[in-house]
């Protein structure tokens, strides 16, 4: 019969064994957290992301991992993906835009989401409210949308002889039709014409930029839609081609070839992701978590671009620049 004093020890061991059990289980833990976005310079708010993290402590591979799924320009996909990741039991879902978002919202149940987004969350149907979010999703929302009548008016400062200018979207897109009307106002008080060209597929982007002809447009404006972004450097190639001044709404793009840009950047809206995604790893509920606004302004010009077009971008445009890319 056993004394006491070995029930005591076993009982002691298993208790000792169990607790280092659980200490190493979570040291171990891995994180999963899904991303979805649609490809091209949306790449960058994800090393944004990446370096946010890191910044907070958290070692990618070692304390979590990034399950990228890019949509490649084509949003009918995100809803899978979204499933896909829900249904493989993922931590939370980063979600890169408003479109990306609302659809990702739309096809999952229960998993917590942090976004960044172009257009007000509250009026998306993404939150309730910025400061008290409520649901499962909160983030950081920037003024690209916002943004749309001030870029256009700077366009027709560094071109200011132009009449007629062109953009491309997806009308089943909320935020480009919400873009599509700021734009649209700003050009009649400009007294530009504004031609719009509906695209639902990155198929009907690249046919209806091939088909533009001399004189049906003198540049191109981008308007919220996040398959035109990640397809930006096609259509800058394009506009290149036939000799168009191009305006975005991001640092990376006039990086990559535009003429010009004035938004925020995608990079540092990701590493100010990294402090909600880490704070809804640690359990905090999302809904809990005020949406905080960026509206850190960068205005970028790409001076080679400017001369291989021929144009001569008016001094008092350059000294307002934050950026003058060579």
């Amino acid at each position: 019969m056993a004394t006491p004093r070995l029930v005591f020890t076993v009982t002691l061991t298993f208790v000792l064994l169990a607790a280092a059990l659980a200490a190493g289980a979570q040291q171990t833990r891995v994180y999963q957290v899904g991303v979805i976005m649609q490809g091209g310079p949306y790449t960058v708010a994800i090393d944004g992301l990446r370096d946010g993290l890191r910044e907070l402590g958290l070692e990618e591979g070692k304390q979590f991992v990034l399950r990228v799924r890019d949509a490649k320009g084509d949003l009918t996909s995100v809803a899978a993906a979204a499933r896909d990741l829900e249904r493989e039991r993922v931590d939370l879902i980063y979600a890169v835009t408003n479109s990306v978002t609302v659809a990702v919202k739309r096809a999952t149940k229960s998993v917590p989401v942090v976004f960044s987004v172009g257009t007000d969350p509250v009026v998306s149907g993404l939150v309730e409210a910025t400061r008290k979010p409520g649901g499962r999703l909160t983030g950081v929302h920037s003024p690209f949308t916002d943004l749309t009548a001030k870029r256009l008016e700077l366009l027709k400062e560094m071109v200011p002889g132009l009449r007629r200018l062109v953009t491309f979207y997806n009308p089943a897109n909320p935020s480009a039709q919400q873009a599509a009307k700021l734009a649209r106002d700003a050009a009649r008080q400009l007294n530009v014409a504004f031609v719009e060209r509906r695209v639902g597929s990155v198929e009907e982007l690249r046919a209806g930029l091939q088909a533009l002809q001399p004189g049906e447009a003198e540049a191109f404006f981008y308007v919220s839609d996040a398959m035109v972004t990640s397809r930006a450097t096609l259509v800058i190639d394009t506009a290149k081609a036939k000799r168009l001044p191009t305006m975005f709404h991001e640092r990376q793009i006039v990086a990559d070839g535009a003429l010009a840009s004035y938004g925020v950047s995608y990079y540092a809206i990701g590493r100010l992701s990294a402090k909600y995604v880490q704070r809804v790893l640690l359990g905090t509920n999302p809904g809990d978590l005020p949406v905080e606004e960026f509206n850190r302004l960068h205005f970028a010009i790409n001076l080679k671009t400017a001369k291989a077009l021929g144009l001569t971008i008016p001094p008092s445009v350059l000294a307002r620049a934050d950026e003058i890319l060579e």
